[in-house]
């Protein structure tokens, strides 16, 4: 920056920056609303949801217009204004019910708690798709303006342009209910706006010169755009927004060319910043609170709560057991606004009890939690209610143990954060989770709250049995998964067979002299043969018997030859032994055209023992490899201490069917980070995978000895088996995406913080 600017003068200009930009972009994020509309209400789905999309894609074409100047008017107030009074004026309806001191306590309709939730959901989905830009942009004009935060109702903040867009919506006309049918298309159009909007400000920014060693991202552009368009009348723009829309879905899906190189070359920051985000917020958490609370930041604090806070907590959990009991199966859900209303209640009698500000503040942080978790969407309703119920001992450890605040593997926030990934899917209005798995969540949350004095040691003994639970789970009782499971295991088993069968043959083989076009059909080919037989048969089988005897045949037939006896021998016992090569080629899953490729390059190989001058194998060796060929199975070396390495992935197509896909190429060479944190996974969480041409939401269902192996199950039930290394190059190169950027706690914390940022005297009220 030249040193004559002014900062605050630069700050300001950077806001309006980010201000035209929004508005400069209202007409195409409206368009795509609208445009998606019209797509929902031409896609398949059952026959009511149908009539619902297309009721709301007629709905939306007349109030649009309005829609649209409703925002650019609350965007655009009083440009040449100071930045902190134009920001009041854009959140002035963002305030939310009151509830700080002295307010009292006061009942909120439904529809106004309704609002606030589809409000925070909206700011949540831009921080997701913009959380880099708006970290750096945050720190840009923090360091302008001298301050360590951004003011609650700073423009910049998502939550305040959020609110704006969900006001404008209710005033043009738009019911909630239109809202929800739109809710993911809404999500997509306006986080792609305010991505764009950061991410203009930021180049500008990093142009001045302020704070130029943030790093160059802000120098890539991640957007398709299609999103950022003249200000055209939304009436007249529709025929346009199609064809920019069809451009940009091509691009997303052609992917390369330099889309594809930014992808790789942002993957690992990705990486890496996931990795250290949740550390940072719980960090940028406590510091917030501390300025309000001194004492909050002390974790060697005495964590003994007051015996009136302990009766209240133990009185709540025991109201909320009778009212939030779980309903039944002709029993509608209790409804998420009900949820927050019943906890919010429940909130003002405990910091009625408690004796200290830690202990309101923490009563005040970990309502706010759970009411992010509580409306998060994704989470099955069925499933909600035993969220809620995990609240208050969640609370009494958070008070007994203030590193709950401090560190993100807290066995609390561990269990939370697991069951979320679980249960989290991505189209929970057609998916419903298993019986078992709604048991074993019920059963955790009941176990919790019978030991109330335990601590952190009742959720990592909860922690480890869900662990363990979710492997059983996928395995045996989940509609979806438990196939895919089956012949995943059988790959793993079947390639791990033939990898011991190949050793041991190597040994056997060592100091006989075979031709080498046998050796390589032995180890390459047969052995997988013996292991498909084994497998299906039985070691001890007939067929495996046979298919062992087969392969002594085929050694002592690749020997030299010398007397004319033996030639004659051989040409006699050859047809018999290429027709069960042919059959056990079969078994293992050959096409014809590999059978033939295999056979012709024995018969070259065989050939050419006829004619060779080596020494014959003498009858006591072949009696002696036989026999070792018969007890094979007890010198097989120990599985635990097998590498299924990619080379062997790559034969692993045999094993392909209409349930199960092998990936065997795509990606990009992993680095030593990447297969670590393909090594990470955790079996239950879900992701977005691109393969094939397809882009599909996958859960990980398994994994083998050593995570060598993972399957990751669709929600129809077609599995697709990874081998470690491609495994981390799809995570890699982008085409193997988590769901979630964050854990469920990271998510619920950056809400509670978006919340104390706007009114940091709830904190105490």
């Amino acid at each position: 920056m030249a040193a004559a600017a002014n900062p605050l003068a630069v700050a300001a200009k950077a806001r309006r920056l980010y201000v035209e930009t929004l508005v400069k972009g209202l007409p195409a994020a409206v368009q795509a609303v609208v445009h998606g509309a019209q797509r929902l209400a031409a896609e398949k789905a059952d026959p009511a949801t149908l009539h619902k999309r297309q009721n709301v894609a007629m709905d939306l074409v007349k109030p649009a217009p309005k829609w649209l100047r409703g925002l650019t008017e609350a965007l655009s107030v009083g440009p040449n204004t100071p930045p902190a009074l134009r920001s009041t004026s854009l959140s002035g309806a963002n305030s939310g019910p009151s509830t700080g001191a002295g307010s009292g306590l006061t009942l909120v309709d439904d529809d106004t708690i309704e609002t606030e939730i589809l409000s925070s959901r909206l700011a949540l989905s831009m921080m997701d798709k913009s959380s880099w830009e708006f970290t750096d942009l945050r720190a840009r004009i923090s360091h302008l303006e001298r301050q360590d935060e951004l003011g609650p109702t700073d423009v910049l903040r998502p939550h305040v342009v959020a609110r704006s867009i969900v006001d404008a919506w209710s005033a043009a006309g738009l019911s909630l209910e239109h809202w929800r049918v739109l809710q993911q298309v809404i999500h997509l159009a306006f986080g792609e706006l305010v991505e764009e909007a950061y991410h203009e400000t930021n180049r500008w920014l990093h142009e001045e010169g302020v704070r130029p060693e943030i790093d160059l991202r802000p120098l890539i552009r991640r957007s398709t755009g299609a999103h950022v368009a003249p200000a055209t009348p939304v009436t007249s723009g529709f025929a346009e927004l199609d064809a920019a829309g069809g451009a940009a879905r091509h691009h997303a899906a052609s992917g390369g060319g330099v889309a594809e190189e930014t992808r790789l070359m942002t993957r690992m920051n990705d990486l890496a910043r996931t990795a250290g985000q949740a550390e940072a917020v719980l960090a940028r958490l406590n510091k917030l609170v501390g300025r309000q609370v001194p004492q909050f930041e002390d974790t060697a604090r005495s964590a003994d709560s007051s015996l009136g806070l302990k009766r209240a907590i133990s009185d709540v959990q025991a109201g909320l057991q009778r009212k939030l009991g779980p309903a039944g199966r002709d029993t509608a859900p209790i409804s998420t606004p009900v949820l927050v209303q019943e906890l919010q209640q429940r909130k003002q009698v405990l910091k009625e009890a408690a004796s200290t500000p830690v202990e309101r503040a923490t009563i005040e942080i970990v309502a706010l939690l759970f009411q992010s978790i509580l409306t998060e969407e994704r989470i099955p309703a069925a499933v909600r209610v035993w969220f809620a119920r995990l609240q208050m001992p969640v609370l009494r450890v958070a008070v007994s143990e203030p590193d709950f605040f401090a560190t993100t593997d807290h066995p609390a926030r561990k269990l939370i954060d697991r069951m979320g990934a679980c249960v989290m899917g991505f189209d929970i209005t057609t998916r419903e989770i298993g019986d078992a798995l709604d048991k074993e969540i019920k059963r955790i949350v009941q176990v919790v709250e019978a030991y109330p004095d335990t601590g952190r040691r009742v959720f990592q003994t909860v922690l480890t049995e869900f662990e363990r639970f979710l492997e059983h789970y996928f395995k045996n009782e989940n509609e979806a998964t438990r196939k895919g499971v089956s012949l995943a295991q059988q790959v793993e088993q079947r390639e791990t067979m033939a990898i011991q069968y190949t050793i041991e043959l190597r040994k056997m083989l060592n100091e006989v002299p075979v031709q080498d076009g046998v050796r390589s059909f032995l180890f390459h080919t047969w052995a997988d043969v013996l292991a498909t037989v084994a497998l299906k048969s039985g070691a001890a089988s007939e067929a495996t018997k046979a298919m062992k005897r087969a392969a002594a045949d085929l050694i002592w037939s690749a020997g030299a030859k010398v007397s004319r006896e033996e030639r004659a021998e051989v040409i006699r016992r050859l047809p018999p032994l290429l027709k069960t090569l042919r059959e056990g080629m079969a078994e293992a899953g050959l096409s014809i055209e590999r059978q033939d490729e295999q056979i012709k390059a024995l018969n070259d190989s065989l050939a050419a023992a006829f004619t060779a001058k080596a020494a014959a194998i003498p009858a006591e060796r072949l009696d002696e490899l036989m026999g070792r060929l018969e007890d094979l199975e007890e010198m097989l070396p120990d599985a635990e201490d097998l590498q299924i390495d990619e080379s062997i992935v790559m034969d692993l197509s045999g094993h392909e069917s209409t349930e199960l896909q092998i990936v065997t190429d795509g990606g990009s060479m992993p680095t030593p980070a990447m297969l670590a944190w393909a090594r990470e996974l955790q079996v239950g969480g879900w992701y977005m995978l691109e393969h094939r041409g397809r882009i599909e939401p996958v859960q990980l269902a398994w994994q083998g000895m050593r995570k060598q192996l993972s399957l990751f199950v669709s929600q129809s039930g077609a599995g697709t088996l990874f081998q470690q290394q491609r495994l981390a190059a799809f995570l890699q190169a982008g085409l193997l995406v988590p769901a979630q950027d964050e854990a469920l706690t990271v998510r619920a914390t950056r809400s509670a913080l978006a919340k104390l940022d706007a009114h940091p005297d709830r904190l105490l009220g």
